[in-house]
């Protein structure tokens, strides 16, 4: 379903002839869903297996798969500097039935997953999202942004919501099922 319906698309809309390049990367993508992507780090890799093909390709390819739904692009944003950041950004699929269609079952990491799930639901809710960097990293640590603005952790945690230094914790699955968790 996921070939027929977007990727036949967007290789007609778009007249791409090497289809296999756009397939390999919805891929990749797939099996790389919350990690930071560059599309020169991957130009990069197929050149290196004797694909040619340039960086603004991959962006292209990468927008087309955004512009029909499939990823969402989400940016990464300096706390610190107050700007974002255009080298690498996290793609988050649409729907994770997609991955395990054409992916299978097999060796699914499920934090990238449940990443995954949390940053699509909260674009449906409404909210804008970035990946938040500090210091040229990745934040993995709430307790390192000096700020007053609330912070949560959403885990699958299989408790109910409780604290850590400030923090909330909540569980994913009462997250989902709580529309007014985050309002």
């Amino acid at each position: 379903m996921f070939d027929t319906l977007i990727v036949r698309d967007i290789k007609q809309k778009y007249k791409i002839r090497n289809t296999d390049i756009i397939q390999n990367l919805t891929d990749f993508l797939m099996d790389n869903v919350s990690n930071l992507t560059s599309a020169s780090n991957i130009a990069h890799v197929l050149n290196s297996n004797n694909i040619s093909i340039t960086d603004k390709t991959i962006n292209n390819y990468i927008e087309y798969l955004c512009n029909a739904f499939a990823f969402y692009k989400i940016k990464r944003y300096d706390i610190k500097g107050k700007k974002f950041l255009s080298a690498q950004n996290k793609y988050y699929l649409a729907d994770q039935s997609f991955r395990y269609a054409m992916l299978g079952t097999s060796n699914v990491n499920y934090g990238r997953t449940y990443e995954n799930i949390v940053a699509i639901e909260l674009l449906r809710r409404g909210y804008e999202v970035y990946v938040g960097t500090l210091y040229k990293k990745e934040i993995d640590s709430l307790l390192k942004i000096q700020d007053a603005y609330p912070k949560i952790v959403i885990a699958r945690t299989k408790h109910d919501t409780y604290q850590y230094e400030g923090i909330d914790i909540v569980d994913i699955a009462n997250w989902l099922n709580d529309e007014n968790s985050l309002k």
